[in-house]
Formats: structure tokens, C-alpha cells, sequence
């Protein structure tokens, strides 16, 4: 995609430009897009979350050396001070390092679930966009079928079926999240396929699946990646309602939902560090995955940019 941009320096307009004083080159509508995305400072705010989080996460267990494996009854919930900045819970763990290891395994299967459910649901989606007719009501009826049983339910079932692992719960979690993606990139490969490239390239003898790949799946990638943002805010939630429910990891493992759970009945006894911090983390990083999909959306919709 291709847009005219207007400059101050003096270059001849290309062809098609308007005529006048104003002078015009061609910007690529990707960069019109980036640009429109670092003027939106909450957007910038919240990626800078995200990095902030990955960060912690994977860069904070390499200088903050704490206990996150090996029970100590003895230690267990202190307060925040004497070499434990945010207290111990009641296995003796330190609470910070928990909260980088759960942050890893939030992040690891947040984006390894986005991902799997963006690359299923993106395929299905075209390849039910292009052939269309029976084919594509049969897929979508599929699709509409198993967006009628509670998702949760259905990652509960499995989940209690399986050994929790990271591997194991973004495999859960992400052949079961595909179904929007799907349903959206469908509705954009049938705006795509009516398009004059798609018939040009038909004319010249481009199988379907080369029409997938090369053409209708490229220029749907502003709907896929404002997609995976949401997906790994959703997969995030997701993870936190196992643990909360006591279907996540086996301790030594953690999970922020895991730790929420663990410490609920904590609550009104004044242990606050077993709570709020973790708590904090996850509506942080859920929230940043969100304002980051809807000013993704903003900026590559060419209908709601600001100039």
C-alpha cells in the first residue's frame, strides 16, 4: 500500500499527484502506519509496559537471586524487608521471584498461544474466504459450532485431562482461541478476492494455494497483527483463571494465576504482599495488551488515521 505524503523539500510529484505548490513522494503505507502509532503517546506508554514486564521477567532472575524451588516452612509469609523486598509466601518462597518466574510463564504461553491461534485461525479463515460456496459455510459452521461451547470450559476439561506444562497449556489454549481469528480473517478475504490483483493473478495461473500465501493472507496482516495482541492479552487471562481455579502449574513452577489463588485465603489476614503486587502485574500487562491492539487498529485502518 502506497500513500502521497506531503514534504517541504522540493521534489518532483509523481505522476497522478495533485497539481499546485504542495509537493508530494510516495510513502509506504506501513511507515504512514508507524507513524501514526508513536504519535499516540498512550500507546507508546503501554508498549513500554510490555517491555518493562518482559524485561522483569526474563532479565530480573539473572540479577535478583532468590529461593523459587525449595520449600522453607520456616520463612514462610514474612513481611517485605530482610533480603525479601516483597515478603515470602506460605511455602517460604521469595514473593519477587516468584512474580518473574510467573511473569515467564505468563509471557512464554501468551505469546506461543497467540501465535499457534493467529496461524491456524488466519489459515482456515482465508483458505474458507477464497474457495467460498459449501466449502465455506461447511468451515464457518465449524467454526460457529465450537464458538457455542464456553471456551473456558472446554481448556478446563483438557487441562484437568493433561499434565500442565507451558508446552502443554499453550497448546490447549491456542487450538482453542483460533476461532476468531478465523472469522475475521475470513471477512477480509471476501472483500480481498474480489480485488483486481487476485484475478490477475488467477489469469496468469496462480493456484489457490499460492493466492493464500502470496496475496490474500499478505494484505490482511493489519487485521492478524492487531489480532495478536488481543490473543496474548486473552491467553494471559485465560492462564490466570487456571491457576486461580487451581488447574495451572505444579508448584515449583509458578503463574501469577497460581499465585492469586494460592492466595486468596490470605486476604483479609493483612498479608497484602501475597496479593496486590501480582495482581498489579497481570492487569498491567493485560491492559498494555489491549490499548497496544486498539492503537495497532487505529494506525493501520486507513479510515481512522488522523491525517
Amino acid at each position: 500500500m502506497q500513500t502521497l505524503e506531503r514534504l517541504g523539500e522540493p521534489e518532483p510529484a509523481p505522476a497522478g499527484a495533485p497539481e499546485g505548490g504542495d509537493v508530494y513522494i510516495v510513502a509506504s503505507g506501513w511507515r504512514l502506519a508507524l507513524r501514526e502509532f508513536a504519535d499516540n503517546r498512550l500507546a507508546l506508554a503501554a508498549a513500554l509496559v510490555i517491555v518493562f514486564f518482559v524485561a522483569f521477567s526474563f532479565l530480573g532472575p539473572v540479577v535478583y537471586h532468590s529461593n523459587t524451588t525449595f520449600a522453607n516452612p520456616l520463612a514462610a509469609n514474612l513481611p517485605p524487608g530482610g533480603g525479601h523486598p516483597l515478603g515470602t509466601d506460605e511455602n517460604g518462597y521469595d514473593e519477587l521471584g516468584r512474580m518473574m518466574a510467573g511473569g515467564q510463564t505468563a509471557l512464554e504461553i501468551g505469546f506461543l498461544a497467540a501465535a499457534l491461534a493467529t496461524v491456524v485461525g488466519t489459515l482456515w479463515g482465508a483458505i474458507a474466504g477464497l474457495l467460498g460456496g459449501l466449502i465455506d459455510g461447511a468451515m464457518m459452521r465449524f467454526v460457529d459450532i465450537l464458538l457455542s461451547i464456553p471456551y473456558l470450559l472446554i481448556v478446563l476439561v483438557f487441562a484437568t485431562k493433561y499434565h500442565s506444562t507451558v508446552l502443554n497449556l499453550s497448546l490447549i489454549i491456542g487450538l482453542f482461541a483460533w476461532l476468531v481469528p478465523a472469522r475475521l480473517v475470513r471477512g477480509e478475504v471476501l472483500t480481498l478476492r474480489e480485488r483486481d490483483f487476485v484475478h490477475a493473478a488467477r489469469v496468469m495461473g496462480a493456484g489457490r494455494s499460492r493466492i493464500v500465501v502470496r496475496h490474500l493472507i499478505p494484505n490482511a496482516l493489519s487485521v492478524v497483527i492487531v489480532n495478536i495482541t488481543f490473543q496474548v492479552a486473552d491467553a494471559i487471562l485465560v492462564l490466570a483463571y487456571l491457576g486461580f481455579l487451581g488447574f495451572g502449574l505444579a508448584p515449583p513452577a509458578a503463574s501469577w494465576g497460581d499465585m492469586l489463588g494460592n492466595a486468596q485465603q490470605y486476604v483479609d489476614s493483612g498479608y497484602w504482599w501475597l496479593v496486590y503486587p501480582v495482581g498489579a502485574c497481570l492487569v498491567l500487562v493485560v491492559l498494555a495488551s489491549n490499548v497496544v491492539g486498539d492503537a495497532l487498529r487505529d494506525a493501520l485502518d486507513v479510515r481512522l488515521r488522523r491525517r
